[in-house]
């Protein structure tokens, strides 16, 4: 269980302050049922969700060693880039690593999109719109629990990674 002030990563909602934890109760006042209040950092709203909630993946944001060891071994990560003109093959494969939200399948997805639009680049064309949607999602979650553990702007995260490694991380090459 998470407690006040604890950051959280909610879904694809993002990087969350727990502000409140209450038991809340719809039809019977005898039985309640215990609630995150979810404040976004990154949205003006709040999210309210049981404790138990299964739905929606929730998970403590990383520690800031954690982020930098994952950062170190980038160059490291397997990932592998999926070419399909088939628009459900080519989602199921990037759910798989979305849906996870977990920051090294991310980063993983995030490098096989790179790739891909560096691929299409070379031959004049454009990245599919699906590609880029997943690029997005993708990257704002990444960057925006980096951005948390930093004390950056999530907009300089792609370059706070680049200078980590010394390297356009971007353009890491990543197996087909």
């Amino acid at each position: 269980m998470f407690n006040v002030d604890d950051l959280v990563l909610y879904g694809f909602t993002g990087v969350c302050r727990v502000a409140e934890i209450k038991a809340i109760s719809f039809d019977d006042p005898n039985e309640k049922e215990l609630y995150y209040v979810l404040e976004p950092l990154y949205q003006e709203c709040t999210i309210s969700t049981p404790v138990d909630n299964t739905r929606i993946p929730m998970r403590a944001i990383l520690t800031k060693k954690e982020a930098e060891d994952l950062i170190d071994r980038i160059p490291e990560l397997d990932t592998e880039m999926f070419h399909s003109s088939v628009l459900r093959e080519l989602t199921e494969f990037y759910d798989q690593y979305l849906n996870t939200y977990e920051a090294d399948k991310l980063i993983q997805l995030c490098l096989s999109i790179y790739n891909k639009r560096d691929i299409q680049r070379e031959i004049n064309k454009k990245l599919g719109a699906t590609d880029e949607r997943y690029l997005k999602q993708a990257e704002s979650l990444l960057f925006g629990e980096f951005a948390v553990i930093f004390e950056k702007d999530p907009e300089e995260i792609a370059d706070f990674i680049g200078e980590r490694l010394n390297s356009d991380w971007q353009k890491i090459n990543i197996s087909e």
